[in-house]
């Protein structure tokens, strides 16, 4: 890695305080049914056993993280019922007093210190270019405000409500030192079970640059370098942390149970607000063949299977004329889409900014082509990808692709009209930053963008403005209510595609060249 890219901690310091201070001017927006889910969760572990944990259903957002994250639930109660204890009673459904808002929004903005020193950790390792440069201009400063400030992060975590930035800090610490590393992912899976869409990227990254202590001169593996005793120390890191995540339920038999919760496969292959990937264009073109098919008197409308675009809870989805998609079919295609980034890593690691390319390919792959896949899990392609636009001129117009497109798509989220203007102008402010900040960085040396993407994103702006305004004052409100979530996943699907494309465009171009010695 580079020489370290802080040389002073008064601006990052500015910038922390700032966006915690922002953050606390969100306490009384309006929350989603995961504030609900959270509080039910601080209840459950608090008033029940270990062994009900995984089994209590009173509440239908019954506890589906890993058992790290409910140990982690169990902490915050101890500090909550000095709030108010009747949110830790599990029968009291939806309760929501001052004091539980308190604390819950508290607790968010509190665990974020971790997600700040982990930025603090990736500005140190920035590669900083030569000569004196204004505060503002460098690659240091343009990152921590594209992190810290993270739109996306901003209205998911203290608007929405979750601990996402939280997990990310242990997602950027990760990409450091092999043994930390895995320890501190370990510890991240064990926390959130989404992140298993990047394991093959550490996987493959620690055994071959870590077990494996010697390459050949042509970049190749020296299969006689391999050291059974590393593969042994990683091996024993994550294994003491599932045991110790995981280790009472399996004494308590609870195993299938745990596991059930984690990984429900009965729910459909989309979330009822399609996230953007190939399957919203999937569905998108299943609907439209199925209303030219009825038009032209090829497929009779009785007969259809009967679906909703803006069912509450999750629903499995049947298609009309095209097949349905089975989790194995999304799995079979996760894992051959992922397939040439960890090969090339394999190849040839390129040290942390090969990897950090891997995870973030390996995690767009699974957005693109997972099981039921939540809007919110771009972020784990976004964050990685803001550290590579501050060292790459092609990565910093794919970011700005993906951000821009990424962020627009968590629009849905926050569907109240009092929170209308904070996330338009959030959305404004990150977005002008990203564009200003990143094109001063690479003066000189070309547009960032190019024609048909910037006729992407401006199209992008009218689609905004019709969802948003046009569409709530016309008479399609009533007739077409999922017209707005429809036109948004379909349209940011474009650009997703697009960016996970040019992404894998840019790794194989580097297979390609020599390894330079």
């Amino acid at each position: 890695m580079a020489a370290p890219g802080l040389d002073g901690c008064s601006w990052f310091a500015a910038l922390s305080l700032g966006v915690s201070l922002l953050k606390c001017l969100f306490m009384d927006a309006y929350h989603s049914t995961d504030f609900e889910v959270h509080r039910n969760w601080l209840a459950v572990t608090h008033s029940l056993p270990v062994s009900r944990w995984y089994h209590e259903n009173t509440s239908e957002w019954t506890l589906d993280y890993p058992p790290l994250f409910a140990w982690f639930e169990f902490g915050l109660s101890h500090v909550a019922q000095h709030f108010d204890r009747n949110m830790l009673v599990v029968e009291n459904l939806n309760y929501a007093s001052p004091a539980t808002v308190l604390f819950q929004r508290l607790s968010v903005v509190f665990t974020d210190l971790v997600f700040i020193f982990a930025v603090r950790e990736c500005c140190r390792c920035v590669q900083e270019q030569k000569g004196p440069r204004d505060v503002l201009s460098r690659p240091s400063f343009v990152l921590a405000v594209l992190l810290l400030w993270n739109f996306g992060l901003l209205i998911v975590d203290h608007i929405h409500f979750q601990y996402n930035g939280f997990l990310f800090g242990f997602l950027l610490l990760s990409v450091a030192k092999h043994l930390q590393g895995a320890l501190l992912f370990a510890i991240l899976l064990n926390l959130k079970h989404i992140y298993l869409y990047v394991a093959p990227a550490y996987g493959i990254y620690l055994l071959r640059s870590y077990c494996f202590t010697q390459d050949h001169k042509d970049g190749s593996v020296n299969w006689r370098s391999f050291s059974p005793l590393r593969l042994l120390a990683l091996g024993a890191i994550v294994v003491s942390v599932c045991a110790l995540s995981f280790g009472p339920f399996i004494a308590m038999g609870q195993l299938p149970q745990v596991l059930s919760r984690l990984f429900p496969f009965k729910r459909g292959l989309c979330h009822a607000y399609w996230a953007p990937n190939i399957w919203a264009l999937y569905n998108m073109l299943d609907k439209v063949l199925a209303v030219l098919g009825v038009r032209l008197k090829l497929l009779e409308e009785a007969e259809l299977p009967r679906a909703s675009m803006t069912g509450g809870l999750v629903q499995e989805f049947q298609h009309s004329v095209l097949p349905s998609v089975s989790p194995s079919v999304t799995l079979v295609c996760t894992l051959l889409s992922i397939l040439p980034a960890v090969a090339s890593i394999w190849r040839r690691p390129r040290g942390a900014r090969g990897f950090l390319r891997c995870l973030l390919l390996c995690a767009l792959a699974s957005f693109m082509f997972g099981w039921h896949v939540h809007e919110k899990a771009v972020l784990i392609a976004i964050l990685p990808l803001s550290i590579l636009a501050v060292e790459s001129r092609e990565d910093a117009g794919i970011f700005l692709v993906l951000t821009t497109t990424g962020h627009y798509s968590l629009f849905p989220l926050i569907f109240t009209p009092a929170e209308l203007p904070i996330k338009v102008v959030l959305m404004l402010l990150f977005v002008i930053f990203s564009f200003a900040a990143l094109r001063k960085l690479y003066s000189g040396q070309g547009s960032l963008l190019r024609p048909l993407e910037s006729v992407y994103l401006a199209g992008l702006v009218a689609v905004a403005i019709a969802c948003e305004i046009v569409f709530p004052l016309s008479p399609w409100q009533q007739r077409l209510p999922f017209l707005p979530l429809l036109a948004t996943s379909v349209y940011c699907s474009v650009g997703v595609s697009y960016s996970f494309l040019r992404l894998y465009a840019s790794l194989l171009r580097q297979d390609e060249k020599p390894k330079q010695l």
